[in-house]
């Protein structure tokens, strides 16, 4: 949205401080009676009336963005305003590419499972929290087998024995209804090996 406005000689139009992100002040939003400024090049304007702060960005052509709204006086700076939201939107992606994203995965045991489909799902297992996901282990009871939740946990214990390289069990067994659920996470040593030399 574009407003006229006059300063002295001639009319020029500038944009109002309204905008989709709520958290930025900026242009004819900043009303504190006294801010401190930094000019386009970072150099320091010192305490200005907003009025004044803001006639020096529109002779400059170029917007008045607070940067530091909880400081006192609140800390304003003269630059595009175009400029500052490509940056801030920059450095979000940047943030957002150091993030581990960490998924739940579930992995489903039968109580009578044969060796080759456990090693199978033991291994799938070791991928997901290779890649830093936390998984659930749940083995499924039919019939009769709900009497025996001791070979259950015997089930859960021996996969979390196979993973313990990979992970580390956060939440021991546990039965819900008809299933036994157990918990686990990557180790600290997956954790180390995913952030890698220099990451943080």
């Amino acid at each position: 949205m574009w407003r006229p406005f006059y300063s002295g000689r001639h009319f020029s139009f500038w944009r109002c401080g309204i905008n989709r992100d709520s958290d930025l002040i900026y242009n004819e939003r900043v009303r504190w009676k006294e801010v401190r400024v930094i000019d386009e090049n970072n150099g320091q304007l010192g305490l200005l009336t907003s009025e004044a702060a803001l006639e020096l960005a529109y002779s400059k052509g170029l917007d008045l963005i607070v940067v530091a709204p909880n400081a006192t006086p609140p800390v304003c700076k003269i630059m595009d305003l175009g400029k500052y939201q490509y940056e801030q939107m920059k450095r979000q992606k940047e943030a957002k590419k150091k993030q581990v994203t960490v998924e739940m995965k579930e992995m489903k045991y039968r109580l009578r499972i044969d060796v080759g489909d456990l090693t199978v799902k033991n291994q799938h297992l070791k991928e997901f929290l290779s890649d830093g996901n936390r998984v659930r282990v749940t083995i499924m009871f039919r019939g009769r087998e709900m009497a025996f939740p001791d070979q259950g946990r015997a089930l859960l214990k021996r996969v979390a024995a196979d993973l313990a390289e990979y992970g580390t069990v956060t939440q021991e067994p546990k039965m819900q209804g008809r299933n036994m659920s157990m918990m686990m996470e990557p180790s600290k040593e997956v954790l180390a090996k995913m952030k890698g030399p220099g990451k943080e």
